[in-house]
């Protein structure tokens, strides 16, 4: 699987794809993540990539030939799945999505930055748009990183135990039950007996009890 992220920021998605299980994916050649410069492909020569929105208003719109330039220069080079559009408007990123993006092969991430980005890019070049929450972050970057971190753990191979992503949280719409591990007494605090019981279908019932109880307590949205 590729991503191919567009930013004005590349530096600062450098950490993010360089530790853990993205590095680990990257290293086992399951997940390729390329970081394309914006200002590469500005026309003027300051390498500026916004400007002055048109009607007034406060703050900068970034252009559409530079994204278009680095989108059509990738298209030549391989056919996408989607063109996806970080933005506090778009949909909210949730686990159905990620596993939904998890099986596509290649995708287009767009960062946005200042005011936003031109209309004409989103009507011309994205497939969909997405949300990492109803707030407003200094630019698409960090969200971006969490779309790629969301959908790479769940490719086959990236994690030692496939069976880990098929149980988080939100997978079958309920949260994850608690999770201990040793020593089974700390401090008078103890692990639940039926954890150490090592009675399997006694312990899914239990684990199953207790993601019910936390959604229902926590998220009641989910079982709604």
């Amino acid at each position: 699987m590729r991503f191919d992220i567009i930013t004005v920021l590349p530096a600062l998605l450098e950490s993010p794809f360089a530790h853990s299980i993205l590095q680990r994916a990257q290293k086992k050649g399951i997940a390729e993540i390329v970081v394309h410069n914006l200002r590469d492909y500005a026309t003027n020569k300051q390498k500026s990539v916004d400007d002055y929105q048109y009607g007034g208003g406060s703050g900068m719109v970034m252009s559409i030939e530079p994204f278009a330039a680095c989108i059509e220069k990738l298209q030549a080079e391989r056919e996408y799945d989607e063109i996806i559009f970080m933005s506090p408007d778009g949909v909210t990123l949730n686990q159905s999505t990620a596993n939904e993006l998890s099986i596509k092969k290649n995708i287009i991430i767009l960062c946005g930055h200042y005011k936003g980005i031109d209309q004409r890019i989103r009507d011309i070049f994205v497939t969909r748009e997405i949300s990492v929450g109803d707030y407003v972050l200094s630019g698409g970057e960090l969200p971006a990183a969490i779309v790629v971190d969301a959908v790479v753990r769940l490719i086959p191979g990236v994690l030692n135990d496939e069976t880990s992503a098929l149980s988080d949280s939100f997978q079958g719409e309920l949260l994850d039950a608690p999770v201990y591990t040793r020593p089974a007494d700390w401090r008078g605090h103890k692990v639940p007996d039926v954890l150490l019981s090592g009675h399997e279908a006694k312990v899914n019932e239990w684990r199953h009890e207790q993601a019910l109880e936390r959604t229902k307590s926590r998220r009641p949205d989910l079982l709604e």
